[in-house]
């Protein structure tokens, strides 16, 4: 038996095998021995297996989801804001969303290893698939009860950006702000037309500059080397003039 695993035991006299896996497990995923075994227990319950304490409380892992998911997004706001000091608010935001959402989440989860640890009913197949990520939250929200923020901060850089993201590919990876900016206008009952309104002709290649008009306003202007960048440029800047992306993250 691993020397953490023996000393948590120890400590706590409990000596099943499913509180063998857990200490295991958490120590591989977060590096440390827990110290509240029960966090995590609670951590890894889905709503699909509720389990009731002696007051009628029904316990499951969605109140350490919400904690958790605001721990996360801290921690990760908290990273890029010292890890890119000259960007813009909308920048560091669509960078937040894109290591936070739902999906990316999920698919973090699975790489670690927590559909081994996560208890729901086993009947419903299709649901591992989507409670992956809450219980990562949940974990996070557990590790924060737990060790403090100093110590989560560290486990979220440290074990979850820092292995598995590309910050620089991240970056790299285009947006499509048009699209936002149309999804934007249509959940807020506005007209949007993206317009070419200039080309110049260069040495090399023609520079576009591109305005998006919202109910006959002019909003963003962009510019780039061919129409579709630039009209990439003006929605994003149409973007940061109406904070678009904090509305959609």
């Amino acid at each position: 038996m691993p020397d953490h695993v023996w000393r948590i035991l120890k400590i706590t006299g409990k000596k099943s095998p499913s509180d063998k896996k857990l200490i295991t497990a958490i120590h591989n995923i977060a590096g440390f021995t827990p110290v509240n075994l029960e966090l995590y227990r609670l951590a890894t319950r889905h709503s699909s297996v509720i389990k009731e304490n002696g007051d009628g409380f029904k316990e499951n892992n969605e109140r350490l989801e919400y904690l958790g998911d605001a721990i996360l997004g801290a921690a990760v706001a908290d990273f890029l804001f010292k890890k890119f000091p000259y960007k813009t608010e909308g920048f560091l935001t669509e960078m937040r969303s894109r290591i936070v959402n739902r999906e990316s989440l999920n698919l973090l989860a699975r790489k670690i290893g927590i559909g081994n640890i996560v208890q729901y009913d086993q009947k419903n197949q299709q649901l591992q698939q989507v409670i992956l990520g809450n219980t990562l939250e949940a974990i996070v929200g557990a590790i924060y009860l737990d060790k403090g923020y100093l110590r989560t901060k560290r486990f979220v850089i440290n074990k979850l950006i820092a292995p598995n993201y590309d910050l620089d590919a991240l970056v790299s990876t285009q947006t499509n702000f048009k699209s936002k900016v149309i999804e934007w206008c249509q959940r807020e009952s506005k007209e949007v037309r993206f317009e070419i309104v200039d080309i110049k002709k260069g040495r090399i290649h023609k520079e576009f500059t591109a305005q998006v008009i919202i109910d006959s306003n002019v909003v963003g202007t962009g510019f780039g080397n061919s129409k579709k960048k630039a009209e990439q440029d003006a929605a994003y800047k149409t973007c940061e003039q109406l904070k678009i992306l904090e509305a959609l993250s």
